[in-house]
């Protein structure tokens, strides 16, 4: 069975941490496709400090000849980017001969049961959590007993079932964030954070021509 996963984002900008982590999880899964969804209208947080299409354009530049993929369908939606919409609409398209699975921090998935329509997505994908280290998850209340009652240790899975499973996955830590590199870029923490370590040359070099988060030469 293909394996194709999505790991949505606002990607506000997108930056090595993001890129690695993905490689990483493409590789140690063994997925066949592992595309990037960047987020049109975010319903959980402020809005992105950049346009979509100029966020688009970036994770384009970021994933050139990295074996990621970008997929643009909330960019065609005019309304709140839900992921459960995007999940069902890739559904609908490839039907039920695919495994399909949605990628997430721990820190989204420990307030999952807050998201839109979040009891559908196992009907639809499976999950799979990047953890971090000392990353807690919650151990009571909704979100506790969806991980008691659909974790599996197997990656196999993700080959063999189109949805249904929550796995989770330490991944090597990256430490930078997009909020770091935006106070960078404003120059309001400029000697904390080299830039051109944190991001595709490519990135960097289409902030500094459109003059993105702040950014003055």
């Amino acid at each position: 069975m293909k394996s194709i996963a999505l790991f949505g984002g606002t990607f506000d900008p997108i930056h090595q941490g993001h890129v690695q982590s993905a490689i990483e999880l493409k590789q140690r899964l063994a997925l066949d496709e592992l595309r990037l969804v960047p987020c049109h209208l975010p319903p959980h947080r402020a809005t992105p400090g950049c346009s979509s299409r100029q966020r688009l354009a970036m994770v384009e530049l970021a994933i050139a000849n990295t074996g990621l993929q970008v997929d643009d369908r909330e960019l065609h939606r005019d309304s709140l980017s839900y992921s459960i919409d995007t999940l069902e609409s890739l559904r609908s398209e490839l039907g039920d001969k695919v495994s399909l699975s949605w990628v997430m921090g721990t820190d989204a998935f420990a307030a999952f049961d807050r998201w839109h329509r979040w009891q559908d997505f196992l009907t639809v994908a499976h999950l799979i959590v990047m953890k971090r280290p000392n990353e807690v998850l919650p151990e009571t209340g909704p979100v506790a007993e969806l991980i008691a009652q659909h974790r599996t240790d197997s990656a196999e899975v993700l080959h063999q079932q189109p949805a249904g499973t929550i796995r989770f996955e330490s991944l090597t830590p990256y430490p930078v964030s997009a909020t770091e590199i935006r106070a960078a870029l404003s120059r309001q923490q400029a000697a904390s954070v080299k830039l051109e370590n944190t991001m595709a040359e490519a990135v960097l070099h289409y902030i500094q021509t459109h003059q993105l988060y702040g950014y003055q030469p």
